[in-house]
């Protein structure tokens, strides 16, 4: 037995009625107003203008809402636009701004270099001239001993037990050295020893490293101890290796044997410096002697 197919027609849901009713009902209503204004229009154009006053205040808050709405999503697109535009104007900001601290940073460092080649010129152009300027490629140390490599060697006419200095002061001795480098020993080492003097009055002292960056200054008069915190010392120019009025040391601490000081020259700062000849004190002049020898010889007639 074949069962009979379920019934389409609207009338099988009221709820499809009631749709179907409230379409026809719309469509009426529309019709009869369309006419409904096609005539006014026709005929009363008072009564025309009335009823279109009425439909336009009835359609306006619809109308407004929706441009509302219409306007709500413009503003929050422009937003988020506005949001995106910022975030990538932004992220070019801190790229240039990166750039620029890089550009500074480097300006500064090229300030910084240029001040001490400065600083080396003049030296250069002092009454001695120096055997050759180089730079400080690195430097160690081995147990107690700290030394330095300068990037010049026999080649450019270094040898060994000439004085190294940069723009700060005294950096060491050449102690060994290479076709294109050379060993220095620095001030700071155990083994380093230094005639200096105070700079304010020529007290002698002598400088010897610690092994640890830093030095030692003990008086040559035995028996006192006249350093303060504060005092700097320069080469004096004894022994005829160092010539005389090189910055040294200043002194940071006193202890009971004399004090203690940093070098002016700190290996963690060395870069660029000057091999010098070593100084020898020129003996008297030959027509000095003559004289003497003269006014000797009158003195025994």
């Amino acid at each position: 037995m074949v069962t009979p197919p379920a019934s389409r027609r609207p009338g099988f849901s009221r709820r499809a009625q009631y749709g179907l009713f409230a379409g026809y009902m719309l469509a009426i209503s529309g019709a009869l107003f369309g006419l409904l204004m096609v005539i006014t229009a026709h005929y009363d154009p008072d009564g025309h203008n009335a009823l279109r006053g009425v439909v336009q205040d009835i359609s306006s808050p619809v109308a407004s809402a929706g441009r509302e709405l219409i306007g709500g999503g413009r503003n929050a697109y422009e937003a988020v636009a506005a949001y995106i535009d910022a975030g990538s104007k932004n992220r070019a900001m801190g790229r240039e701004v990166a750039a620029d601290r890089t550009a500074i940073v480097s300006g500064r460092n090229a300030i910084f270099e240029n001040s001490r080649l400065r600083a080396l010129l003049k030296m250069e152009q002092s009454e001695r001239a120096p055997v050759v300027a180089g730079q400080i490629v690195s430097s160690m140390g081995e147990n107690s001993r700290t030394f330095a490599i300068l990037n010049k060697g026999h080649l450019a006419g270094v040898t060994s037990g000439e004085p190294v200095r940069g723009p700060d002061g005294l950096v060491g001795l050449v102690v060994q050295t290479g076709a294109i480098s050379a060993q220095v020993l620095l001030i700071s080492d155990t083994g380093a020893v230094v005639p200096v003097r105070r700079a304010s009055d020529g007290l002698p002292a002598f400088s010897r490293g610690l092994g640890d960056g830093r030095l030692t200054l003990t008086s040559a008069v035995p028996g006192i101890n006249p350093f303060k915190v504060g005092d700097t010392f320069v080469t004096s120019g004894t022994g005829g290796v160092y010539a005389p009025g090189i910055p040294v040391a200043i002194v940071i601490g006193i202890d009971h044997d004399g004090a203690i000081a940093r070098p002016f020259a700190d290996p963690a700062r060395l870069d660029f410096a000057l091999v010098e000849p070593q100084f020898v004190t020129a003996p008297p002049a030959p027509t000095e002697i003559k004289t003497k020898t003269v006014h000797h010889n009158k003195g025994r007639k």
